[in-house]
């Protein structure tokens, strides 16, 4: 997402709860008739698919994105016939940008391994107070101070996603143009600070893989623009995707393969992180 953006949604979360997607509403109003069919209250279905009748209730009410086993557990449960996972292929598909961003950032709580190429900004992962603060007024229109306040506190909020010391910590690997930092965005001090940043994460954080694409690379697998992948716990990959005011996160399995073989490809075509460690003190010393 690009970084003003994912800000002011971040931040919209924090003070109302946009409506729930056209398509989670359609999984959850299906859902909920083939419950009813089978003749289940919530509190009695919920222990039958393993889940908690909150948890229930919040995906018939389209407010929680239904995990891929739950979905599995209820065509079993419910002899959907295939319903339910038919259903499912298409959640996900419309672009709703503060709604689809906020259900990428509940699953990237839980993720185990997270992948994100980016070509525009830093991630929003990486970056330090005052280069988030450069790329949010960089951005029209200008922000309030007050939501400019709000907004870096929200962004590196989420930057304890890195810690190594959850009880899970979850693997990223980041790819970066190196266009991205040549650009200097906020000026000398502002680069020479993340630079500093990007090389103390990856002192110290052994979960943390970065990557800069170089300038000069005739084949580059990215070229149809950012993208993140993620794994949860369950091993199953969802994709995020965006461009600018949009946003969508993908689920269907043939497309999350696509992203899957370009992120690949990506990963052989970038500097490698021995590499690309050089090339930032080399940025480094050259400011």
């Amino acid at each position: 997402m690009t970084e003003s953006t994912i800000s002011s949604t971040t931040t919209a979360t924090s003070t109302s709860e946009p409506e729930p997607s056209d398509s989670m509403k359609a999984f959850g109003a299906a859902h909920k008739a083939f419950r009813k069919r089978a003749g289940y209250t919530q509190e009695e279905y919920a222990p039958l698919v393993g889940y908690q009748p909150a948890t229930v209730a919040s995906i018939e009410q389209g407010r929680r994105f239904p995990p891929r086993a739950f979905v599995e557990r209820a065509e079993e449960v419910l002899d959907a016939f295939g319903a339910l996972r038919g259903v499912y292929k298409h959640v996900g598909r419309e672009a709703g940008l503060a709604s689809w961003f906020r259900k990428w950032a509940d699953l990237e709580e839980q993720a185990i391994s997270l992948y994100t190429y980016e070509c525009r900004v830093v991630p929003g992962l990486l970056q330090t107070d005052a280069y988030a603060r450069a790329v949010i007024w960089s951005v029209p229109p200008l922000p309030t101070e007050e939501q400019v306040e709000k907004r870096v506190a929200a962004r590196l909020a989420r930057q304890e996603l890195l810690s190594t010391r959850r009880e899970q910590p979850t693997a990223f690997n980041f790819i970066i143009e190196q266009a991205v930092l040549e650009r200097r965005t906020g000026g000398e001090d502002v680069t020479r600070e993340l630079i500093d940043h990007l090389l103390d994460l990856n002192d110290r954080h052994w979960n943390v893989e970065i990557q800069l694409m170089p300038l000069h690379q005739p084949d580059h697998a990215g070229l149809d623009g950012p993208a993140q992948l993620l794994e949860t716990p369950d091993n199953e990959w969802f994709a995020y995707s965006e461009g600018q005011q949009t946003g969508v996160l993908i689920t269907d399995r043939k497309e999350i393969s696509l992203i899957q073989q370009r992120y690949a490809k990506m990963r052989s075509q970038a500097l490698t992180p021995a590499d690309t460690v050089s090339l930032l003190r080399e940025m480094r010393g050259a400011l």
